[in-house]
Formats: C-alpha cells, sequence, structure tokens
C-alpha cells in the first residue's frame, strides 16, 4: 500500500482516511477490493495523530475526520461527496455510482445522509 512521503513521487490521488475509524478501514479495504491493481494508484493516508500534517496540507484536522478529503495528481484537494466520485471513478466497477452520486437530485440527499452517519459516528466516539 503506498503512503506518503516528502520528495517520492506520489500516486493520483491521495487519500486521507480516519485509521482510528473500524467503518473507515472496512470501506478502504472493500475498496481496495474493487479496485485490484488499480488501487496502486491510491495512497491512503491514515490521518490519526496527523493534526500538524494535516494544517500543513490546508486541511482542517476536524473536517478531516467529518468529511472525507482526496488530493489529485494536480495537489487540489476535494472533499465529501466530490472525494468519493474522485475515488469511485478510478474503478471501472464504481463509475456508474460515481455518476449516480454526481447527479444534482441526488446529490443534495446524499449529502444529508451522509453528514448524519458521519456525525453519529463521531458522537459515538466522543470527537463531536
Amino acid at each position: 500500500m503506498p503512503t506518503e512521503t516528502a520528495g517520492q513521487h506520489n500516486p493520483p490521488l491521495t487519500v486521507y482516511y480516519d485509521g482510528a475509524c473500524p467503518k473507515c478501514i472496512r470501506d478502504r479495504d472493500s475498496y481496495q477490493k474493487l479496485a485490484g491493481a488499480t488501487d496502486e494508484q491510491v495512497c491512503w493516508f491514515d490521518i490519526t495523530g496527523q493534526e500538524n500534517r494535516l494544517r500543513e496540507l490546508g486541511i482542517d484536522p476536524q473536517q478531516a475526520l467529518a468529511e472525507l478529503h482526496v488530493r489529485d495528481a494536480d495537489g487540489r484537494i476535494v472533499s465529501e461527496l466530490d472525494a468519493y466520485i474522485l475515488l469511485m471513478n478510478k474503478v471501472t466497477t464504481l463509475q456508474p455510482l460515481a455518476w449516480l452520486i454526481g447527479l444534482p437530485v441526488i446529490r443534495p440527499l446524499l449529502a444529508k445522509i451522509y453528514h448524519w452517519q458521519v456525525n453519529r459516528r463521531l458522537r459515538r466516539r466522543g470527537l463531536l
């Protein structure tokens, strides 16, 4: 599994995920299984204890817990559903789902459900 390091060529996507969250780990594992060799194009960066590094990247550590963040090959950081869409578009079998998530009618509803689930998870862990 690639990791982010200074001075090394980074893969096209770096995913900042909560490695202290069992569901986040399961989601990462599921993605890796579906992605197969495509997963080599993704760097998984565990944000646990990485508050300073996140700030250096312009990512608020609390926001990183509340929303998935992904950095693309150009260094652009996207979050929430945009991050999921970017990540899913790397895997052929997930591309239709990425398209569906991006639909203007579906996107706002999914965003509300996503935030409700994340906030519930963070409250359970005492982080919100």
